[in-house]
């Protein structure tokens, strides 16, 4: 649609055509902050800090549903298309697994001991990864009802944000401890620590991470966003 989606702290969402600069539309649903949005298609998902998790039409800029299941942060979305399944992490630290449609609860567990930050499912859709403010990575199975596989103490601090290879053979995490790891996914094998001491990284908490076709981008508390050549040995 070629529309930028931004949300405020306590203004909904703003609706911007981005090359014009110019915006567009907005919707003041709700007067929480706005941790985390992802679309599917005409629809956009939205996990704010009153616990509430909300769907929106974009064309007509209605909310459609909503779904409140705690009331700690809803902080980082997960789309699943193929099981039409939506997962939410909460600073009450559970994963909940939505119904995509109707925003229904069809499963929740406490997945961590401390709040969830960065929830993505694995390229194939097999497997849910979650990261949080306890600095483990974990990762669940989605064909069992998300049960769990591994758990890794993968930082120091908290785990800000998962992002995958555009060829699906490796990831990436970022943490509150300044450094970027990268992993093997087959074997959930630690390749690489990219930092400041070693690489020139960031000087303060690396928050999130975009895994481009050709370079590696991540921004961080430091005002800065850096791109960063990935190659790989041929095996």
């Amino acid at each position: 649609s070629n529309l930028l989606i931004a949300g405020h702290n306590y203004d909904g969402i703003h609706l911007l055509e981005w090359e014009n600069k110019k915006e567009v539309g907005s919707l003041h649903f709700t007067k929480a902050s706005i941790f985390d949005i992802q679309s599917l298609n005409e629809n956009v998902y939205v996990a704010s800090g009153d616990g509430m998790v909300s769907c929106i039409d974009l064309k007509s800029l209605v909310l459609i549903q909503k779904n409140k299941r705690s009331e700690k942060n809803a902080r980082t979305i997960a789309i699943h298309e193929g099981k039409g399944e939506l997962a939410v992490g909460y600073s009450d630290n559970y994963v909940r697994i939505f119904d995509l449609d109707t925003l229904a609860i069809k499963q929740e567990w406490a997945a961590h001991s401390k709040s969830i930050f960065t929830l993505r499912y694995s390229p194939d859709g097999n497997f849910l990864f979650s990261g949080s403010r306890d600095a483990r990575l974990k990762v669940w199975d989605v064909q069992t009802g998300y049960l769990p596989v591994t758990e890794i103490v993968a930082h120091m601090y908290a785990i800000n944000h998962i992002e995958f290879s555009p060829d699906g053979k490796h990831f990436v995490t970022c943490s509150m401890d300044k450094s970027i790891k990268v992993w093997d996914l087959e074997e959930l094998k630690l390749l690489k620590v990219i930092d400041k001491a070693r690489h020139a990284g960031h000087g303060t908490s690396v928050n999130k991470l975009l895994w481009t076709a050709d370079r590696l981008l991540s921004a961080s508390d430091d005002r800065s966003i850096s791109a960063w050549d990935i190659e790989f040995q041929d095996s």
